[in-house]
């Protein structure tokens, strides 16, 4: 039996340089029913939520991914009680306003969601928190999460660039009580709003976010199920206004996570590209501010179908049905991006192998991602031969109609650019390559998909 890996060693062998290079090739149709791990920004808020509720939650189906076990390693040092058996994680909370001073400062590897909820939570409380990063989050800007949080009064101190962007180490010193705080978002971002709703837990009065553009609603449903007073209102310009009252007092819950749809997105993609292929991807979560991909697959031509339709924990749940497909180009509403931010890597790789042209725009937030995520696709695609213009915020694709991407150049390697992403959506190039695709580090991937190899080499082996 092999031995699981833990975080720590996930993040030593990364500091020795120990890249994990694969290279992948066509193998024939995935065929046969799979899961995927469970979804990642559920399990962040999760663990978060429950560490704030007095008394035992339990959870289970959490993402064991690096990035999730950072925020229960950070959530530990703050003095919340975690444990994990088996698949059940059982998390003993401190209440809202318990946190207390962790001992050293907190190293959150390569996780922006654990970084940016995490500042928001500490906002409120009366400690100081130093969070560092790899290299890959340590060039990811924090000032749209540190300028709400400075006006309910926090105060932070970070590393400033050459570009005068505030980014990682940082440190947060909380104030409490903090100052209740109405903030409109400038940028549509689950993760900003979401600090700042944390902040707002053990701040008295009433703490509001008014959303624009609407984007995922884990954190608001799931404040809910933990008996937070919050409420979602639409004003007369269709604006989302987020209410919540402060100095809150959570109740534990029993969760269950669906299966992440940002994980589900490479095998969907890779069945309706390889030909041949069928799979059911099985208990994932549906929920309309995260399924924005499987609708431009649909508009594609994609045949994706959702089965035994259910609602767990007060998310939507469905095992989705995939078959090959012939895709079509099309321009994707920019308006569609908050709710497949994280999908468009893969999408990138379905518009290089559909007919005609995919035109994407709205997409500045990947360009401050893990990576700069429509640099690197761009220059991965073309370097196996795509068609592909790169524009301020987004990529136009001329796709190959079907025919298989093959590198221009002997030998050639796509950079990941230690992005999980990136790594994971080149994996899926190589299965509809001519010559194979070999990428340079496919570590980043437990970040978010243990086992996503495996998940594949599973699924193509069913066939032979």
């Amino acid at each position: 039996m092999i031995k699981k890996p833990t975080v720590q060693t996930i993040l030593d062998a990364k500091a020795a340089g120990n890249a994990k290079p694969a290279y992948f090739s066509p193998a024939g149709p995935l065929i046969g029913r799979t899961r995927v791990p469970g979804d990642k920004s559920i399990s962040h808020r999760a663990l978060i939520l429950s560490s704030l509720a007095i008394g035992k939650s339990e959870i289970s189906g959490l993402l064991e991914g690096e990035d999730v076990l950072a925020t229960a390693a950070a959530l530990r040092a703050m003095g919340a009680k975690i444990e994990q058996k088996d698949n059940l994680w059982t998390v003993h909370g401190v209440g809202v306003g318990g946190l207390m001073q962790p001992e050293t400062a907190i190293d959150l590897g390569n996780s922006g969601t654990s970084v940016r909820l995490l500042m928001g939570l500490v906002a409120s409380h009366d400690i100081s928190v130093t969070f560092l990063g790899d290299a890959s989050l340590s060039k990811r800007p924090m000032g749209r999460v540190i300028d709400p949080l400075t006006a309910m009064g926090a105060d932070f101190t970070a590393r400033i660039t050459a570009d005068d962007q505030a980014c990682l180490p940082l440190t947060v010193r909380g104030l409490c009580p903090a100052v209740p705080l109405e903030y409109r978002l400038p940028v549509a971002s689950a993760q900003v709003k979401s600090a700042i709703l944390l902040a707002g837990l053990n701040t008295p009065g009433i703490t509001r976010v008014i959303e624009p553009v609407p984007t995922r609603d884990h954190s608001e449903t799931m404040l809910k199920g933990f008996g937070a007073d919050i409420s979602v209102e639409i004003d007369g310009q269709d604006n989302r206004i987020i209410s919540l009252v402060g100095e809150a007092e959570l109740e534990p819950q029993n969760i269950t996570v669906p299966g992440d749809p940002s994980s589900a997105a490479f095998p969907v993609v890779a069945a309706l590209l390889v030909p041949g292929s069928d799979i059911v991807v099985e208990n994932i979560g549906i929920n309309d501010t995260r399924a924005g991909l499987f609708t431009v697959l649909q508009e594609m031509g994609g045949d994706i179908r959702f089965e035994n339709r259910r609602t767990v924990g007060g998310e939507p749940v469905a095992d989705i049905h995939v078959k090959h497909s012939k895709l079509k180009g099309i321009d994707v509403p920019a308006g569609i991006a908050p709710s497949m931010i994280d999908e468009f890597p893969i999408l990138f790789v379905a518009a290089a192998l559909a007919e005609g042209q995919t035109i994407t725009s709205g997409l500045s937030e990947l360009r401050v991602k893990e990576s700069d995520r429509l640099s690197q696709m761009a220059e991965g695609l073309i370097m196996l031969g795509a068609d592909v213009s790169e524009n301020a915020d987004g990529l136009t694709i001329n796709g190959s109609g079907g025919k298989p991407l093959r590198a221009q150049t002997d030998g050639a390697m796509i950079k990941t650019a230690l992005d999980h992403r990136i790594a994971m959506s080149f994996a899926i190039a190589g299965l509809v390559s001519e010559t194979g695709v070999s990428v340079d580090d496919m570590s980043p991937t437990e970040t978010s998909f243990p086992g996503f190899s495996d998940m594949l080499a599973a699924l193509q082996s069913s066939t032979r």
